[in-house]
């Protein structure tokens, strides 16, 4: 037992849950983020704005036209397992090796991919890593080891993982339809929750392909959040903390979550109230790209997203125009309401002696 535990010390391997679950996850939404939504901002930007060389197809392959979004989002295979390889602390064969196999394991998942590229990546990676440079032929041999196994584990593992995220997220969309208020709760709640974790909302979401009212659901939890805390802590952040927890992530708050957790209550309540009425009174749907609907109002891509179905909706005739009503509903669910329920509980809790002054301190 020593002699593995040696073994796994030299090349790095920790089977722990921040390695694989936090810092593998995060890192897949980093990749996802750098391919398949980029590109979709991309081609969101190009196609409303009418700029030639965003919508000008760039290259045929295999009798497929892309457009530079285009070549961004079919790399998000690719990407993701990258992405998860330096996580991972890979050395470069290895990383390098993930490139095929992120194409493999997210071409063979369908739309359920991302789920599959999360756990292929992370078997392949520590694989390669374990046969990495013990060898004298080691050019040859950690490619090809991390290759096969990836390769071997997508065929054999891909398509029921992509089958079984699908399926656990058109329940979960499923049931959003079916029950609305509760559901609406519930997803905006949870999905918020995760996007302040240290883990990622955005995967999440993209491993589940989650869309429609849950999706819509999901950016009212994940901007109650974002904008709660950075609206919360103005007094003692600033523009500064306003900025890089409203556009940037409220995950930078966790130190002092852990210090005084009732500082969490208040954009949870108010991800409680925005989510059933993202669902129920705005109907709020993302009809973007699944990765957007967990990334609330980072990089406003959660909004975008909800434009970009919008507008997407509207061109194949799946709706009317888009009224004033729906961006009211945008703005409110995304801005308003999280900002103004946020400070309301809040200052409940401070005048409880709950929270104090400080406390949100970055």
């Amino acid at each position: 037992m020593e002699k593995v535990k040696s073994f796994l010390a030299r090349k790095n391997i920790e089977i722990t849950w921040r390695r694989y679950a936090i810092d593998a996850l995060g890192a897949m939404a980093q990749g996802l983020f750098c391919s398949l939504l980029i590109g979709t901002i991309i081609n969101t930007v190009g196609s409303r704005f009418g700029i030639p060389f965003l919508t000008a197809t760039v290259a045929t392959v295999g009798g497929t036209d892309y457009t530079v979004g285009g070549l961004a989002s079919a790399m998000s295979g690719p990407a993701m397992a990258v992405a998860i390889g330096y996580a991972l602390k890979c050395p470069p064969l290895v990383l390098f090796s993930l490139i095929t196999v992120g194409f493999a394991s997210n071409a063979l998942g369908g739309a359920g991919g991302p789920l599959a590229v999360l756990f292929v990546a992370i078997i392949s990676s520590e694989i390669g890593k374990a046969v990495s440079k013990e060898t004298k032929v080691d050019i040859l041999v950690t490619p090809l080891v991390t290759i096969g196994t990836g390769v071997a584990l997508s065929a054999w593992w891909a398509p029921a993982l992509g089958r079984a995220a699908m399926s656990l997220g058109t329940l979960i969309m499923w049931a959003t339809d079916l029950q609305p208020f509760l559901m609406g709760i519930l997803v905006s709640v949870l999905v918020g929750i995760a996007l302040t974790l240290p883990i990622s909302s955005a995967a999440i979401c993209a491993a589940l392909g989650l869309t429609g009212l849950a999706g819509g659901a999901a950016v009212a939890g994940c901007s109650a959040q974002m904008v709660g805390f950075a609206v919360m802590s103005f007094r003692e952040n600033g523009f500064g903390g306003l900025i890089s927890q409203g556009i940037g992530t409220s995950m930078l708050q966790m130190g002092n979550i852990v210090k005084n957790p009732r500082i969490w209550i208040p954009p949870i309540l108010a991800s409680a109230i925005t989510g059933p009425l993202a669902t129920c009174l705005f109907g709020l749907r993302m009809d973007g790209t699944p990765v957007s609907s967990g990334m609330g109002t980072c990089g406003l891509v959660g909004q975008i997203g909800v434009y970009s179905g919008w507008m997407d909706a509207v061109q194949n005739g799946s709706r009317g125009a888009v009224t004033a009503f729906d961006w009211a509903g945008l703005i409110l669910i995304s801005f308003v309401l999280p900002a103004v329920l946020s400070v309301i509980f809040c200052q409940c809790l401070k005048k409880a002696g709950w929270i104090k002054e400080g406390d949100m301190k970055l």
